[in-house]
């Protein structure tokens, strides 16, 4: 969880973010984590992996974040922040709720798959 809160800070530093949306990526950070320490402790279950990848026009990494699904909220909201092509991809904020919810009924694999007009990938996969 350091991780994502340095990504987060770094977001906010670099002005890619308001005070308030880092403050709210924060908290349901810690909110997610809770949820997830909660679940796996009552369940015994081994957590899957929300990841996150960006690679320009060379195929090389540009963002790479790895998330436990039960942080999904947060993964998909830093996808949308770090990648403008995300958004230039035409995925609307429906299509990432529905993947959301998808993600969240068992969908696995690769999730997104998208390239941009220059080259640019963004690769959202669930393992």
């Amino acid at each position: 969880m350091k991780e994502e809160k340095m990504i987060i800070l770094s977001m906010l530093e670099e002005g890619k973010i308001t005070k308030e949306e880092a403050l709210n990526l924060l908290e349901t950070l810690e909110e997610n984590a809770e949820k997830e320490n909660n679940s796996i402790r009552d369940n015994n279950i081994k957590a899957k992996w929300l990841k996150i990848r960006v690679f320009d026009s060379e195929d090389n990494t540009k963002v790479n974040v790895n998330l436990p699904i039960s942080l999904i909220d947060v993964g998909m909201k830093l996808a949308n922040k770090i990648s403008p092509d995300l958004k230039v991809s035409g995925i609307r904020e429906e299509d990432l709720k529905g993947i959301i919810e998808a993600i969240k009924n068992g969908a696995e694999g690769k999730i997104i798959d998208v390239e941009s007009e220059n080259g640019e990938k963004v690769e959202i996969i669930v393992e």
